[in-house]
């Protein structure tokens, strides 16, 4: 048979968590067996030859279960059946896909078109024969990033509170502030509910410094409040600027408060932070790179 693609691999995939915590390569050996694929199918692997065709839609099911509540991420390489998980399981479906996962809140805001930048790709959902070829990669490295977007988010909130502030340090530093990641880690740091307040050199000299607040919270959103004491501290330090880093939101009084205030302050929630963690190579990695070729004009004059 063939090697079934990753939404028909869904529903597989949540009956084998149905048990308790799984290894997500017990699953690809335990489906490989059960839907009767050969080694040669088992063995296939991607263009990059690190990891097989069928292993990789084994785990691109279990994202996107996850995505939508279905499972939840344990540990590394592991998940677990989630109760909404269950209560799919009591009365299944024939199958789940892409369509059926749009039926949660949480799939349909990560499917969100508004979620991309103006000007970006179309969404995979589109017809693949209107679109020329690089509007199609286009569309498909949308997708990858907004999906590791997700991800990136789920491991700040999973991680110990001082793990973001590292995160903060390490990201400002590759952003160009702060000199280098000791200097800024001396300025960062002084957390004690969890956030980061500290100062950061703007420059290597120390000549301009940023005031950098920080609230790793899940789902409370920074408030208005929240920012006009920001921008006590601000005063305080006779600052002219700040940051204001959250793993959540900002609620429209928040960000009209801050755009209201004498001071200039930055506001960067989850979606921007996971979005210049990737620009930054931040808590991810390039695992393939894929070479676009054209004619070579010059070459035939």
């Amino acid at each position: 048979m063939a090697i079934p693609d990753f939404q028909t691999l869904m529903l597989p995939v949540l009956r084998a968590s149905a048990n308790g915590e799984i290894k997500i390569s017990e699953v690809v050996g335990l489906l490989g067996k059960q839907l009767g694929l050969t080694e040669a199918e088992l063995s296939e692997l991607l263009p990059s030859g690190k990891q097989t065709t069928f292993a990789n839609r084994v785990n691109w099911a279990k994202s996107y279960l996850g995505k939508a509540g279905l499972v939840d991420l344990t540990r590394r390489g592991h998940f677990v059946i989630s109760e909404r998980g269950r209560a799919v399981l009591a009365s299944p479906p024939p199958s789940i896909n892409i369509k059926f996962l749009e039926t949660f809140p949480e799939f349909k805001l990560f499917r969100e078109v508004s979620d991309q930048p103006s000007g970006s790709a179309p969404t995979p959902e589109a017809n693949l024969k209107d679109l020329t070829p690089d509007e199609i990669i286009r569309s498909a490295h949308a997708e990858l990033d907004k999906s590791l977007s997700v991800e990136l988010l789920a491991k700040v909130l999973a991680a110990p509170p001082d793990f973001f502030e590292r995160l903060v340090v390490q990201l400002l530093v590759a952003m160009g502030y702060g000199g280098s990641a000791a200097e800024a880690g001396r300025a960062l740091g002084k957390s004690g509910d969890g956030g980061v307040d500290g100062v950061i050199d703007q420059d290597a000299l120390g000549l301009d410094r940023i005031y950098v607040q920080a609230k790793r919270y899940a789902d409370n959103k920074v408030s208005a409040g929240d920012i006009r004491d920001f921008f006590g501290s601000l005063d305080r330090f006779k600052a002219s600027k700040g940051l204001f880093v959250t793993t959540s939101g900002f609620s429209p009084a928040a960000k009209e408060t801050a755009d209201l205030l004498s001071k200039r302050i930055v506001l960067i929630d989850g979606h921007l932070l996971t979005r210049l963690m990737i620009r930054y190579d931040i808590g991810c990695r390039v695992e393939e790179t894929i070479q676009i070729k054209k004619i070579d004009e010059e070459f035939f004059d």
